[in-house]
């Protein structure tokens, strides 16, 4: 069963017995001013997830966060400006049988040059309206299934 973690909880915790570690990956969700959120495609893949990756050695959530969207994107984010959503956990998108449990933050801006041109390893970009009531088929199982419903959730309050 899939689950969402709170911001508050640590995002180290071991697997249940017999499952294989999640990936572990930060990542950035960044809007326009209609609402709709920046998704990219990387080469070689088929489904749409929010910009971001892996971490290096020693790197701390946010860290990873900027460091990647700067890669994938070529726009600078400073960490002061992203804003934890929380951790989510799904199955991963392009690996079979794993689980990618993703620290995610929000920039409330858009970053100039955001919906240019991708970068790294990314093919293509896309903007996506996640309030849709059928979410696309080929956005990622955590964006889908875990951080949209989270977007929503966090705009019911506001």
């Amino acid at each position: 069963m899939e689950r969402v973690l709170t911001p508050d909880e640590d995002t180290q915790t071991a697997p249940a017995a017999g499952d294989a570690a999640p990936i572990r990956v930060s990542a950035v969700v960044i809007r326009n001013s209609d609402g709709e959120v920046l998704t990219v495609r990387k080469a070689g893949t088929d489904r749409f997830m929010l910009p971001g990756g892996k971490p290096e050695p020693g790197e701390t959530p946010v860290q990873t966060a900027a460091r990647e969207c700067c890669e994938e994107l070529d726009v600078q984010l400073w960490q002061e400006d992203l804003r934890r959503l929380g951790t989510f956990r799904a199955p991963a998108a392009n690996e079979p049988d794993r689980d990618v449990e993703g620290v995610v933050f929000v920039h409330d801006a858009v970053p100039a040059g955001a919906d240019h041109t991708p970068s790294a390893e990314i093919e293509e970009l896309r903007w996506v309206d996640l309030t849709a009531e059928e979410p696309s088929a080929d956005l990622a199982p955590l964006l889908r299934d875990q951080i949209a419903p989270a977007l929503q959730a966090e705009a019911a309050v506001a």
